[in-house]
């Protein structure tokens, strides 16, 4: 009893704690968004030309899909933090000193990003009751179809997504910024296998699927099994015609099986534990990051007070400053900040960025090349996401934005210092393009190598963290230079690169956006 009541409160202050961050209700205003975006069809469930007619059961199903396809991927970010911000505050070292078991903390951890996943779910729980009402073309609201598949589906879905975010954060390899890249690559790959297989659905896609599938052929038997989750942007994909759905036949069996995946999420919890260093560092394995700066500030009182006589003689007090008599340079801080972003990267990194680059100027297939120079701008992400960060970070805070001209020498060397590491690591594909005479791809290029290091500070400067940037330009790469999505490719590698102005005017905006967040934060530290 008592267990529980610890787990209790465990839980209730890390739900607390989170749901007063302005990244949550970020989020749920999203959250909002996409229940819009199912309520004004432009996220849309087709089966070939086919849906279903709009009452509860489908509602419900389209929103839980949604739901579940938006959190599992957001929401790892929102919640995989929690036994990072312990050991920030110091919470951790308290806890360590209590006989609490590693595996009753992580399970715990898990119980709480839960909850905060499930708060997202129910806020489009109540968007598909809108969906429901305003769309209809049934006038009956059947309230358990149309929640059944958020109990069912979703939040099965939410607990996996909870407990892999603890896995990521006791593993030492993937608790940082690695982590955050490999698991959109994962949670693809997941959703693929879960639309088509049953034994690995914890999604609950393919549930959903068979469901509608045999309720469609068994209107329309020339139905050929195409379904798709998408974007309605194609009046040419539109659904052409409609089917009758009730849901999913929620027997004992399937209940079960989806409650399995609650049970999967816990031993994953639990076997997060085995990694889990409790906060103590002697338990902490050669590939943790001792290596790395820490997120905490000293504690310089530990030390013990400074006497008069220990004190350097810097001129005795109330020495008057000399005044600074030459003018700054810009150079020597570039090659600081730029050392400072590559530091620790072993020479297997820069083996890696010069085989990208050769393979991107020399070889002879264009897609080749174009997939050489989308990895190459995918390689310096880590690097990228530092721009902005590592003074909080580090707690270099007071000493960084207290130097002079911290906003016009400082940030414009940090911005440089991320173009160079553009025009260094994806300089392959410019020379190609150079060479070619392909000045339009060369424009587009070289917007490209200003946008992404503008994004990485603009997002930087004003989150305070690496987490969003290394999420989103990861969805952003996938969409673009990976699959050359019309208006999303800047690498000038396709026939599909965007505009070179569009990204031009953006970079300009972010950097604009970053020296307002950046001059705010000196306003009022």
């Amino acid at each position: 009893m008592k267990s529980l009541r610890v787990l209790y409160h465990l839980v209730r202050a890390d739900f607390l704690e989170r749901t007063r961050r302005y990244s949550f209700l970020l989020v749920l205003a999203f959250a909002a968004y996409v229940a819009y975006g199912v309520f004004a069809g432009d996220i849309v469930v087709r089966l070939d030309t086919y849906r279903g007619v709009y009452n509860s059961a489908w509602a419900g199903s389209i929103m839980a899909w949604a739901s579940t396809t938006f959190l599992s991927l957001v929401g790892f970010y929102i919640v995989k933090n929690a036994i990072l911000r312990d050991e920030v505050t110091r919470v951790g070292q308290v806890l360590a000193t209590t006989p609490m078991r590693r595996s009753f903390y992580t399970l715990a951890k898990m119980l709480s990003n839960f909850t905060v996943l499930a708060a997202m779910v129910a806020v489009l729980a109540c968007g598909a009751i809108g969906l429901d009402l305003a769309r209809a073309e049934q006038s009956q609201l059947e309230l358990a179809k149309l929640l059944a598949p958020f109990v069912w589906l979703a939040l099965p879905a939410m607990a996996m997504t909870a407990a892999a975010a603890v896995l990521f954060e006791a593993l030492p390899i993937l608790s940082g910024g690695v982590g955050n890249v490999i698991y959109f690559f994962a949670w693809g790959s997941s959703l693929g296998i879960s639309i088509e297989s049953r034994f690995c659905d914890w999604a609950g896609y393919n549930v959903l699927r068979r469901s509608m599938a045999t309720a469609l052929r068994a209107a329309y038997p020339s139905y050929n099994g195409g379904f798709f989750l998408t974007l309605n942007i194609n009046p040419a994909l539109h659904a052409s015609q409609t089917f009758l759905w009730n849901g999913v036949d929620w027997t004992p069996p399937v209940i079960l099986y989806r409650l399995l995946w609650v049970v999967i999420a816990a031993g994953i919890a639990l076997l997060a534990s085995l990694f889990f260093h409790r906060f103590d560092p002697a338990q902490e394995r050669w590939w943790s990051k001792a290596t790395e700066p820490s997120l905490a500030p000293a504690n310089h009182l530990e030390e013990g007070p400074i006497s008069p006589s220990d004190a350097p003689a810097w001129g005795g007090a109330g020495a008057p400053l000399s005044a600074i008599t030459r003018k700054p340079r810009l150079g020597p801080v570039v090659v600081s900040e730029l050392r400072l972003m590559l530091k620790g990267h072993r020479w297997w990194w820069y083996a890696a960025a010069a085989l990208m680059f050769v393979t991107s100027l020399l070889a002879p297939s264009p897609a080749v090349r174009s997939t050489a120079a989308a990895i190459a701008w995918l390689w310096p992400v880590l690097v990228w996401s530092q721009m902005g960060v590592r003074e909080a970070r580090n707690a270099t805070e007071p000493l960084i934005f207290s130097s002079e001209s911290v906003l016009n020498r400082q940030l414009p060397a940090l911005w440089m210092a991320g173009v160079t590491v553009a025009l260094a690591t994806g300089g392959g594909m410019g020379l190609n393009l150079l060479f070619n005479g392909d000045w339009r791809g060369l424009s587009a290029w070289i917007a490209g190598a200003l946008f992404v290091p503008s994004f990485a500070l603009a997002l930087g400067v004003c989150t305070g963290t690496s987490k969003p940037f290394e999420a989103l330009y990861t969805v952003l790469w996938y969409a673009g230079p990976m699959h050359h999505t019309p208006g999303l490719e800047f690498t000038g590698s396709a026939p599909t690169a965007t505009s070179p102005v569009l990204y031009f005017v953006t970079a300009a905006i972010l950097l604009a956006i970053s020296y307002l967040g950046r001059r705010t934060r000196l306003a009022y530290p």
